[in-house]
C-alpha cells in the first residue's frame, strides 16, 4: 500500500518539484544520456556550467565597440550560459582591451563561443586560430562548416593543443536563415562524419523549425549537443531573411542551448528579457527529462 502511494507520488511530480530536485543534482542527472554519451571535456563544462546559471542560454553579443559590449555583459551575464562572439567585428578591438573583457565573462561562468564559422583545410584552420586574434587563447569554443572535410576539425583542435587549452567544435548541421544551402543530403554526411569524431562538441541546428530540429536530434543520437539559433520568444520572421522559432519548442524537440541575439540585446529591459529566456530553457529542460 505504502509503496503504492510512493509511486503515484512520483508519477505526479510537478514542475516546481522538479526544480528543487534540480537544486540538489549533479550535471550527470541533470542532462542523463547527455552526459553519459559525450565524454569531450568541453561538452560536460558546458552542461555543468548550465546547471550552475539554471540557463541554457548563449548570447550572440552583436555589439561593435568594447564599451557596448562591455555594458552588455554586465547586465545579461549572470543570466547566460554562453557568450556568442564575432570578435573582427568589433571596430575599436585590441588585444588588451579583449583579454579584460575573456577575463570578465569567465569570472561570470561563461563559456566564449567565437562563431568564426572556418571552412578551409586542417593546417590553415589550425594558422587561423593564432593569427592577429588569436582564437586558440580565449574561445572555448568555434563553428566550422565541414566542406572542405574532417580534416578542418583536426586543425581546429590542434590550434588549441598549441597553447595547452581545451575546446569545441560545433559544426554547421543546418541553418534558420531563408535560402540556405545546408540540403538534407549535406546535414546527413555533416552529422554521420561528425558524431564519430571526438573533437565535435556538436552540431548547429535551426531552432526556427522544431520538425527540422527533431529529425536533426534522431540523427545525431544522444552523443553531441544542439546549440540552435533561430529562437526568440516573438515568435515570427527577422531582420534579412533570419526566422524564429519558441525557445521551449526547440529545447522540447533536442536543443540543448538556445542562441538569442536581437531578443535581449534588442530590448527595452535586456536583463528582464535574459532572466525570462534562462527561465524558458531551464523549465524546458527539467521537463524534457
Amino acid at each position: 500500500m505504502l509503496l503504492s502511494i510512493i509511486k503515484k507520488r512520483l508519477i505526479a511530480v510537478s514542475y516546481e518539484d522538479k526544480e528543487l530536485l534540480a537544486n540538489t543534482m549533479q550535471a550527470s542527472e541533470v542532462w542523463g544520456e547527455r552526459w553519459q554519451n559525450n565524454s569531450l571535456p568541453m561538452a560536460r563544462t558546458y552542461m555543468e556550467v548550465a546547471c550552475r546559471k539554471k540557463s541554457l542560454v548563449c548570447l550572440a553579443a552583436d555589439r561593435k565597440t568594447m564599451d557596448g559590449l562591455n555594458q552588455l555583459l554586465d547586465e545579461v551575464g549572470p543570466y547566460l550560459a554562453a557568450l556568442k562572439t564575432h570578435v573582427d567585428l568589433i571596430d575599436d578591438w585590441s588585444a588588451d582591451s579583449w583579454k579584460l573583457f575573456c577575463d570578465k565573462a569567465k569570472e561570470m561562468d561563461l563559456l566564449i563561443f567565437e562563431d568564426r564559422k572556418f571552412a578551409d583545410i586542417g593546417k590553415i584552420s589550425r594558422d587561423q586560430m593564432s593569427g592577429v586574434y588569436d582564437i586558440r587563447s580565449w574561445a572555448d569554443l568555434v563553428t566550422a562548416h565541414m566542406i572542405s572535410g574532417q580534416d578542418i576539425v583536426d586543425g581546429l583542435q590542434a590550434g588549441w593543443k598549441d597553447v595547452g587549452r581545451n575546446g569545441g567544435v560545433l559544426l554547421l548541421a543546418q541553418m534558420s536563415s531563408r535560402g540556405n544551402l545546408l540540403s538534407p543530403e549535406y546535414t546527413e554526411t555533416v552529422v554521420k562524419t561528425g558524431s564519430i569524431h571526438d573533437g565535435v562538441f556538436g552540431f548547429i541546428g535551426n531552432g526556427s523549425k522544431p520538425e527540422d530540429l527533431k529529425n536533426l536530434r534522431v540523427q545525431v543520437g544522444q552523443g553531441k549537443l544542439i546549440w540552435t539559433p533561430g529562437v526568440n520568444i516573438a515568435v515570427g520572421d527577422g531582420e534579412m531573411g533570419q526566422r524564429y522559432g519558441a525557445p521551449d519548442e526547440a529545447i522540447h524537440a533536442g536543443s540543448d542551448c538556445i542562441i538569442v541575439g536581437s531578443g535581449i540585446h534588442k530590448s527595452e529591459n535586456p536583463a528582464e528579457s535574459a532572466s525570462a529566456y534562462a527561465e524558458v530553457s531551464w523549465s524546458a529542460l527539467l521537463k524534457r527529462r
